[in-house]
């Protein structure tokens, strides 16, 4: 396993904060350059649009950032269930022909669970590259906190490099932008104890986890 220095691994995923928001926002100053030529009524109205969007998909992204790898939540144990629901359904909605289910009925999870499910379900929503449904459960059984993350549909875009990094089993040079989310994620469900796994084919891809409830956690 390669061992990555905690400076290293917060660059590289700032690098894919920075490759996630480049588009919405270059979009952004486009529109902005665009509106300040446009005299035509209709166009102006359809760059407002364009602009609209963008922002919405810019502050969306935001979001899951500032929860999936930030102190989003509070300083607490735990964060409300419905928090993880909306970002997700935020990105989703950016995202052409996902469906998106979910089994919880917990009102809170423990921050590295949230966390780990998060990206779980980034990963699997950016394999759906031509739709389909992401199913996303988790629940608190025996003291740990068990998710479930499943993407199916018609093609599953899968890196194999993400996989090593969900297993802990980097290669020397595997480590980019595209694995430190699932890097991270590996690396925290290995300090609780835990574990992830995953299983493919050509249309679904199932991404599971086991996460022992923090000491002193009031489940």
């Amino acid at each position: 396993m390669t061992q990555t220095s905690a400076t290293e691994l917060a660059a590289l995923l700032c690098s894919r904060l920075c490759h996630d928001m480049l588009s919405p926002v270059g979009a952004l100053s486009n529109g902005l350059e665009l509106l300040a030529d446009e005299t035509d009524p209709a166009m102006r109205k359809q760059c407002i649009e364009l602009m609209e969007q963008s922002a919405t998909s810019s502050t969306n992204k935001l979001k899951f950032f500032r929860l999936a790898f930030g102190a989003a939540g509070g300083f607490g144990d735990a964060v409300p269930v419905e928090e993880s629901q909306d970002v997700i359904n935020a990105l989703a909605e950016g995202s052409k022909g996902v469906e998106v289910n979910w089994a919880i009925e917990a009102p809170s999870l423990p921050k590295p669970a949230v966390k780990v499910m998060l990206n779980l379900a980034q990963i699997a929503l950016d394999a759906l590259v031509r739709g389909g449904t992401l199913d996303i459960g988790a629940e608190m059984r025996d003291g740990a906190a068990e998710i479930v993350v499943r993407a199916s549909g018609p093609k599953i875009a899968f890196d194999d490099t993400i996989g090593h990094a969900i297993e802990g089993e980097m290669d020397p040079g595997e480590l980019s932008s595209r694995t430190a989310a699932a890097h991270m994620i590996s690396l925290l469900a290995e300090e609780t104890g835990g574990g992830l796994q995953f299983k493919r084919s050509d249309d679904a891809l199932v991404l599971g986890a086991v996460l022992p409830q923090p000491e002193g956690m009031i489940g």
